[in-house]
């Protein structure tokens, strides 16, 4: 599913939808950078302008999941957080984007909203504060680590044996 998503020579138009893949995005106010699995923009008199494109076109991200929808926020602030890089490159404030959930083959509507905007500031807090003190937080294995694009560097099924520390030490 993800393979076509981060293919970047991929551009296309479908009527007044401008579709585009792997789309590289930063917010230097945020400190963050990432990719974008697409990125839709949608014809509308209150859009921007794009270059090589006539006309003016709405921002609307949308991020594909294998799995299905989740209790919590992290997808929802994930998506949130692209939309704000967005939003700092493009000049434009964006409203809402969507999840395409994989095992449902169904889009989840997201609006981004005050609150969530917020929880993806404090999280990025957290995780600049994080880093900066070089701490690593303790990760408790389960079988969602099996789903997680982090699972090669973070190698949960380490902590099962033993400490990161013996490791590591035994590795240098």
């Amino acid at each position: 599913m993800h393979e076509r998503t981060h293919d970047e020579g991929l551009c296309e138009k479908r009527g007044n939808v401008i579709i585009t893949r792997g789309m590289s995005v930063f917010s230097r106010s945020l400190g963050i950078s990432g990719k974008c699995d697409v990125v839709e923009f949608h014809r509308d008199s209150s859009g921007i302008a794009l270059k090589g494109w006539d006309g003016v076109w709405l921002p609307f991200p949308v991020e594909y999941k294998r799995g299905e929808a989740k209790q919590e926020n992290c997808d929802k602030a994930q998506l949130c957080a692209q939309a704000m890089c967005l939003e700092e490159m493009l000049c434009y404030t964006i409203p809402r984007g969507a999840l395409f959930y994989g095992e449902s083959k169904r889009r989840l509507a997201v609006e981004f909203t005050p609150e969530l905007r917020k929880e993806v500031c404090n999280a990025l807090l957290e995780m600049h504060e994080l880093f900066r003190r070089g701490y690593t937080p303790k990760v408790k294995p389960s079988k969602r680590c099996c789903s997680c694009s982090l699972k090669e560097l973070c190698i949960p099924a380490l902590l099962k044996k033993r400490p990161v520390k013996a490791y590591m030490e035994e590795s240098i």
